[in-house]
């Protein structure tokens, strides 16, 4: 019998505890094999769960899943591992993850942790506009300019919508949703607004598969860093910084903060711990 100890921490806060994206952290995954990793996943039932390994690389290697597969990287578990790692290893606001997508720089200024994406890539979307709509449930009238296919680890569909309004009617239809595939063959879209005030607030959702339904994730920071690939390719050479808006379809409120600058991406966001625990295996 294994004694695993784990944490839960909620990773892009606004006011409250219970707010932004839940998130379990295995302290050390190091005695758990790729098949445990998944079914401890699946347990928990979280949008995803992080397992902490040694690594010669960074500061540590972290492996993510969600109860169905493994990730090669997502924004929330990032963040709120590192929250974790600090905790651990004393290793200070300035840490380094080895993930499947490669190594990924995180710094803190106390509770809010901002991670460096990888460089962006993106390709056209091939469906047309009243596709999209309908995929989304919306008129075609309500999709905005240039929806892309967006890659800073994991490739995603990004799609502008025409104000706050059409966020919030966004009804995914499942049948025309599992249609569109990446080029790992998952359907997944981040649906967005720019406001485009002073302010820089954005206003997003993101909707996923599972089995036949289709669920919304309440903060999605690897959407969140691929909107920020979404305005490199559609606004070349602009710096820009953005407060984003998302959860609150799913009453799990989030705040997530994007900067572009010099053709890099930074995604940040508040993370809290919420509880410890031993889990026997």
């Amino acid at each position: 019998m294994r004694s695993l100890r784990y944490r839960i921490v909620n990773v892009f806060t606004r006011e409250g505890r219970l707010t932004g994206n839940p998130l379990a952290v295995f302290e050390d995954g190091a005695s758990l094999a790729g098949e445990e990793m998944q079914g401890l996943a699946r347990q928990f039932n979280l949008s995803e769960t992080t397992f902490i390994l040694p690594s010669s690389r960074a500061s540590a290697q972290v492996r993510i899943f969600t109860p169905s597969y493994e990730m090669p990287f997502a924004g929330h578990p990032t963040l709120g591992t590192a929250h974790v790692v600090r905790s651990l290893a004393a290793r200070g606001d300035d840490l380094t993850l080895e993930m499947k997508a490669g190594i990924i720089p995180v710094k803190a200024e106390g509770d809010r942790w901002t991670l460096g994406a990888n460089k962006p890539a993106w390709r056209e979307v091939d469906e047309s506009r009243a596709d999209l709509a309908r995929l989304l449930g919306l008129a075609e009238a309500d999709i905005g300019e240039r929806p892309l296919w967006v890659s800073t680890g994991r490739e995603q569909l990004i799609v502008p919508v025409r104000g706050a309004g059409a966020v919030d009617r966004a009804r995914p239809q499942a049948e025309a949703f599992a249609r569109i595939k990446s080029v790992d063959g998952a359907s997944m879209a981040y649906v967005f607004a720019d406001a485009g005030d002073a302010a820089g607030t954005v206003r997003s959702r993101f909707f996923f598969p599972s089995g036949t339904a289709i669920l919304e994730d309440p903060a999605t920071g690897s959407a969140c860093a691929n909107l920020g690939g979404w305005f490199i390719a559609t606004r070349p050479g602009t710096d820009l910084k953005r407060t984003i808006s998302q959860g609150e379809a799913v009453q799990r409120p989030s705040t997530l903060f994007l900067t572009v600058a010099n053709g890099a991406v930074s995604v940040g966001g508040d993370v809290i711990e919420l509880a410890r625990g031993t889990l026997e295996l």
